[in-house]
């Protein structure tokens, strides 16, 4: 089973991408991991991939595709991977048609998780973890027993993300509908597109996502 998972950031595309992972034996697909891996490997592509960024332009579509195609001849994608972040324009999803085309692989699904962007960005906003453990908190929906104390290690110590702010959350929505959002429409005449309530609890989200997976 290959998927494209889409959603803006906060949506919680990356739990749900490690829990398909853990459950379902699929690899998550991260051009950002890719990118890295290939550059630290000094694969061909790599390399070219390192003389842009040292030169501090942005990687092409084009490298970008080729390190994608490397990645998908490795033998653990073999069990379906999902990929996030790639493509995010209409041009890389022609690219991701064709590469996938050349290699006898297809498709399966494009899952959005659907928000609600005031929503979202409550939910964003309000996180904040202990300083000493990580454990996670909320404002509105998980503040510790003790108002100050951490429930895990008893610190009292608290970090919000810096970019957890209303403002940045907001214009990184704004960048997906106008970015990557424009996808969708590529996709919804094969039929691949499917929607899930990305605001509904992680678990209620994973069972709507394999709904879809089992559904063939």
């Amino acid at each position: 089973m290959n998927i494209i998972l889409l959603g803006p950031p906060g949506a919680g595309k990356g739990t749900q991408a490690s829990k398909l992972e853990d459950e379902r034996g699929m690899v998550q697909l991260s051009t950002g991991d890719m990118l890295r891996a290939a550059v630290a490997a000094e694969t061909p592509i790599g390399l070219k991939a390192k003389d842009v960024m040292a030169r501090g332009d942005l990687v092409s579509d084009e490298i970008v595709t080729g390190i994608l195609s490397d990645r998908l001849d490795a033998d653990d994608v073999k069990q379906g991977f999902i990929l996030d972040g790639y493509p995010r324009t209409e041009a890389q999803a022609h690219s991701l048609d064709a590469l996938l085309a050349e290699k006898g692989m297809k498709l399966d699904h494009v899952v959005e998780l659907v928000v609600d962007e005031d929503a979202l960005v409550e939910r964003i906003t309000g996180r904040f973890t202990c300083a000493k453990c990580g454990e996670g908190y909320h404002d509105t929906f998980k503040l510790p027993k003790v108002a100050g104390v951490c429930d895990e290690c008893g610190s009292t110590e608290f970090k919000r993300r810096p970019d957890d702010n209303a403002e940045t959350v907001r214009t990184r929505m704004e960048e997906y509908r106008t970015k990557t959002a424009p996808i969708i429409p590529h996709y919804e005449p094969k039929g691949l597109v499917r929607r899930v309530d990305g605001m509904a609890d992680i678990e209620a989200v994973s069972d709507s996502i394999d709904a879809v997976l089992d559904a063939g």
